[in-house]
């Protein structure tokens, strides 16, 4: 009894002590944000400033909640919203403050389609001010930097600095041998021949079908890049390509001067001497996206006209949770704008490779819904991926944008159930024994295989399920089943080649969508307004994190570079049965 008294009162202690550090750090972060809230009010751009665009950045599609876990953890990345970085090079065009922007290459974090998004807006800025100019530079030039360095006047490189040009790649994990010899063996029901994502869990290597359809479209990516770079550069598609052939990066600054690939030679101290230069000033006034949007100066139309509501929708599809596109979140945030008489038309911008195939039917059902309530347009803008269920909740759309470098299509599902069965038995020497009412009554189980019959009734799951998601697709792009058919099977697709197969409807940005809806709508002038809601709910953010997101993070950091096996396995386990989801990759730049 005294023991129990002990551990009881131990735990007691523990509980309040919790509280009342809990309560010392609201405190503490109510102060910061109020201090931050204030200085931000005070923000000024003074005149003979330059747009300073630090690449040292993630790029996010919009403005995301903070993460208190990990700056509690010190981990505090610098994040810029795609949408306010692209509207605010749009706007310093048409601000005499602004002399010109400056691009310091330090290596971002972006997807190839966010990075053509912030390559055209830098274009489009010379063509609304000819007279401003854009200089780039860098220690180091990643592929990813220099090829948005090339919407520059001017590109700029440290003496003993390098530029790494190389091609794409996309590497994909295989994760059969480590689940041979965990004894566990995936089994597999899916539709569609080029449906690859589920060969990392099945295959040691990919399969014919999907390096044919990942050469397309690594090949039709790097031909729009290396066009794109060559045409800055004044040089040949075929220069660029050999400069990608020749391991760049370890030839001398001498080489890129006299390839066209740089201008100039100069230290960053010299860089920011000329900037000063340029500007007629002796303190380099250097104003960040951030603080350029908060002095007020960002313009977003004048709300007389029209009201835009744009959804971004980004991450996995799941059916539930926080994280990533939950149908559980989206859909009633859908009906809820459906019921907002002032807006005038929705834009669902998509960047997903996809996730549960009934989420995705859930979303689709609710864009419908948002088009019968209202008789109001519905665009599509999709940035670097929208395939697979990123597709399905794009295909209800009056009309869907994508990028050259997007990946989309991908019309096809698969389910994975594991059988650990070699695991618990085979190699860990338990035994189990079931007793059920039915043939089926403990289906799923982990703990034996499918018999031939419920592999059979499984396959027609799956199958009716296809069927859906190629009907929806018909429905939706006004083509017949059988034509949707011969371009699905669970293939992936550039953008170019989505819009030849008509999957989408043009190519181009958020910025063409949104001219493009305006035009519909007969107005000159709109206002967006941005979905969903993401005012900083520290409190819910800390308790959401929890002990969960330490572990995470912890097992995360102690993999390094491991930690996309981590991330993998985390995700298989997560997933739903059935899933409408293009394979995990990551394209390289």
């Amino acid at each position: 009894m005294k023991n129990f008294f002990i551990s009881f009162l131990g735990a007691l202690a523990g509980i309040w002590l919790s509280i009342i550090l809990l309560g010392i750090l609201s405190v503490v972060i109510l102060v910061a944000a109020a201090v931050s809230g204030a200085s931000s009010s005070n923000i000024s751009v003074d005149r003979h400033s330059v747009l300073y665009l630090d690449l040292d950045c993630n790029v996010t599609e919009s403005k995301q909640p903070r993460n208190i876990m990990a700056e509690l953890q010190g981990d505090i990345s610098n994040t810029e919203p795609l949408n306010r970085l692209v509207s605010v090079i749009g706007s310093a065009a048409d601000d005499d403050r602004i002399e010109g922007i400056f691009i310091d290459c330090n290596g971002m974090y972006a997807g190839l389609a966010q990075r053509q998004a912030i390559y055209r807006a830098l274009s489009k800025f010379k063509r609304k001010a000819p007279e401003k100019w854009i200089y780039a530079y860098g220690d180091t030039y990643t592929q990813g930097d220099y090829f948005i360095a090339c919407a520059a006047d001017s590109i700029f490189i440290n003496p003993e600095g390098a530029v790494d040009i190389h091609g794409l790649s996309a590497t994909n994990l295989y994760f059969k041998g480590l689940l041979d010899k965990l004894g566990v063996n995936m089994q597999v029901v899916k539709v569609g021949t080029y449906k690859s994502a589920v060969e990392p869990y099945t295959m040691n290597g990919p399969s014919e079908a999907s390096v044919e359809q990942q050469s397309l479209f690594l090949n039709n990516i790097w031909h729009g890049i290396r066009t794109m770079i060559a045409r800055r550069r004044n040089v040949s598609a075929d220069s660029v390509n050999s400069w990608a052939n020749s391991l760049l990066m370890a030839k001398d600054t001498d080489f890129y001067l006299k390839s066209r690939i740089v201008d100039a030679k100069v230290y960053r101290h010299e860089m920011l001497k000329r900037l000063e230069t340029v500007t007629g000033v002796d303190n380099l006034r250097l104003v960040t996206p951030s603080d350029y949007a908060q002095s007020g100066r960002l313009d977003k139309g004048d709300g007389k006209h029209a009201k835009i509501g744009v959804y971004y929708a980004s991450g996995d599809i799941v059916d539930k949770g926080s994280e990533g596109i939950s149908a559980e979140q989206v859909v009633p945030d859908i009906i809820k704008i459906a019921e907002e008489d002032e807006i005038d038309a929705l834009v669902l911008r998509v960047n997903s490779g996809g996730g549960s195939a009934f989420a995705s039917e859930q979303i689709w059902e609710a864009i419908g819904q948002y088009k019968a309530m209202t008789g109001k347009p519905v665009y599509v803008s999709m940035s670097d991926y929208a395939a697979s269920g990123g597709y399905y909740i794009s295909c209800g759309a009056d009309r869907i944008y994508a990028e050259p470098l997007t990946l989309t299509g991908s019309i096809g599902i698969f389910g994975l159930i594991p059988n650990a069965e070699g695991l618990i038995t085979g190699k860990l020497g338990v035994t189990t024994h079931t007793v059920s009412t039915n043939p089926s009554g403990d289906i799923p189980s982990l703990l034996k295989p499918m018999t031939p019959a419920q592999k059979v009734q499984m396959q027609a799951y799956v199958s009716r399920g296809y069927e859906l998601f190629v009907s929806r697709v018909a429905e939706g792009r006004h083509m017949s089943v059988d034509s949707v058919k011969m371009i699905a099977e669970g293939r992936v697709w550039d953008g170019s080649e989505a819009l030849k197969r008509g999957l989408v409807d043009k190519i181009g940005g958020l910025e063409s969508v949104l001219a493009d809806l305006a035009e519909e709508l007969n107005v000159e002038q709109y206002r967006l307004i941005e979905y969903p809601d993401v005012t900083d709910k520290w409190w819910e953010a800390l308790i959401e994190a929890g002990a969960a997101g330490v572990k995470t993070r912890i097992i995360r950091n102690s993999l390094g570079d491991m930690s996309p096996l981590y991330d993998a396995m985390l995700t298989l386990g997560e997933m739903s049965p059935v899933q409408a989801r293009m394979e995990f990759l990551t394209v390289s730049m």
